[in-house]
């Protein structure tokens, strides 16, 4: 990956690009690379899109940034990255052609989403997407079982997303509390 520059978090104002965070540094850095679609070579790899001109995504990013410095001050997510894919109204207005061409990719039409993904040999063999702003709670029950998911469809078994776009936190709480819901 081609070295950009480095920002703290990135936001509205940052130029439009695909981010990936640096953990050493603890910094986002823009990556300078052609105008491909992006796709991570991390075993695991978590993508924010993001759109300048998001309400959501700005309340999203209250969670986002604590979320991703849990995570990889974890050594059990040490083979996941961390990636924002960045434009001012999706692929329609912006200045990254290789962003543009990764929102499209991943038919991105929803702000915010965050997609988790298992690549192996270059290609994605498991992904799985969630439309909206999250709590570090929903992103951490995603995470948390991601790569048993990924082992069993390799091995041609069914999985079951975790947390359901239809759900609620609520229903979440009483998952994570041993309450079902009705």
């Amino acid at each position: 990956m081609d070295r950009g520059p480095r920002v703290r978090e990135v936001g509205p104002e940052s130029p439009h690009g695909v981010y990936r965070y640096v953990r050493e540094c603890d910094s986002w850095e823009l990556y300078h690379g052609g105008m491909d679609v992006f796709i991570p070579r991390d075993r695991y790899a978590v993508i924010y899109f993001d759109n300048t001109r998001c309400p959501a995504c700005r309340k999203y990013d209250l969670h986002w940034y604590p979320f991703v410095r849990s995570c990889v001050s974890q050594s059990r997510y040490a083979e996941y990255g961390f990636y924002i894919v960045l434009c001012g109204w999706f692929s329609n207005e912006c200045d990254s052609p290789t962003a543009s061409s990764t929102f499209t990719y991943f038919n991105i039409h929803a702000s915010p989403t965050t997609i988790f993904i298992g690549v192996e040999d270059g290609r994605i063999i498991h992904q799985e997407r969630y439309e909206g702003a999250m709590t570090e709670v929903e992103l951490t029950l995603i995470i948390e079982g991601f790569s048993e998911r990924v082992s069993k469809v390799k091995r041609g078994l069914p999985v079951e997303k975790p947390l359901q776009q239809e759900g609620s936190l609520m229903d979440l709480l009483k998952k994570l509390l041993g309450g079902g819901t009705q």
